[in-house]
C-alpha cells in the first residue's frame, strides 16, 4: 500500500489511474473501489482544490477543428534549472487541434532560431499539410519566426495576451508531462539535451 500512497501524494492520481499503474508496472491488482476505500480511510480521498471534479456546466466546452492540419497549437515551456547543472532547458511542443498528434523537442536556448528549427522539425513529422499555426506572443515567436511561415504559405496567428486557455490543448499537455514525466527526475542531474 506504500506504492498506492506514493502515487496519490506525489502524482495526485485518481483511483482508476492508481489501479492501472499498479497493475501495469508492479503486477499488483486492486480495484478502483478498493483504492478509494483505502484512501478514504486515510482521509486522502479528496484531491487538491484545483484538481477536483467540476460539473459539466462549469467546464470549458471542448472545441476541435474539422480536419487534420487545420490548426497546430505551439508553445514553449521553460523547464526548471536542473540541480547541479548550469543549463536551462526549454521544451517546445506542437499539437494538432483535430488529431491531437503531438511533437516535442528539448532545446538549450530559447530564441527565434531554435523556434524555427523546432517548427521545421514538427512540420516534417506531421503526416498532413498544415494551414494555420497558433502561438502565444513571446519574443521567440515573433519577427523571423513569423516571416518563416509566410515564406512557407502557412498562416500564423497569435492568441490574445494573458489568455493561455486559448492554447488549451498544448497547455494541458505541458501539465501532463510535468505530472507524469518531469516529477520522476526530481533530484537527478541530466546536463545533456540529447539524453534528456
Amino acid at each position: 500500500m506504500a506504492k498506492l500512497l506514493y502515487l496519490r501524494q506525489t502524482y495526485h492520481f485518481k483511483p482508476d489511474k492508481i489501479a492501472m499503474h499498479l497493475d501495469r508496472y508492479h503486477e499488483i491488482r486492486i480495484s478502483k473501489s478498493g483504492d478509494f476505500r483505502f484512501l478514504k480511510r486515510l482521509q486522502l480521498n479528496r484531491l487538491p482544490q484545483n484538481q477536483r471534479y467540476k460539473t459539466y456546466e462549469a467546464r470549458w466546452r471542448r472545441y476541435e477543428k474539422p480536419e487534420p492540419g487545420h490548426r497546430i497549437q505551439v508553445d514553449v515551456k521553460f523547464l526548471e534549472r536542473l540541480k547541479g547543472s548550469g543549463e536551462r532547458y526549454s521544451q517546445y511542443a506542437a499539437i494538432d487541434d483535430c488529431t491531437l498528434l503531438r511533437v516535442l523537442k528539448i532545446f538549450e536556448s530559447v530564441d527565434q532560431r531554435a523556434s524555427i528549427k523546432f517548427i521545421d522539425y514538427a512540420l516534417s513529422k506531421m503526416p498532413f499539410r498544415t494551414h494555420v499555426i497558433q502561438t502565444e506572443n513571446g519574443g521567440e515567436l515573433q519577427g523571423q519566426f513569423h516571416g518563416h511561415f509566410l515564406d512557407k504559405g502557412i498562416q500564423h496567428v497569435y492568441i490574445k495576451p494573458r489568455l493561455p486557455h486559448l492554447n488549451g490543448k498544448v497547455e494541458r499537455n505541458h501539465k501532463i508531462y510535468e505530472d507524469e514525466f518531469y516529477r520522476k527526475f526530481e533530484g537527478i542531474v541530466i546536463d545533456d539535451t540529447d539524453l534528456f
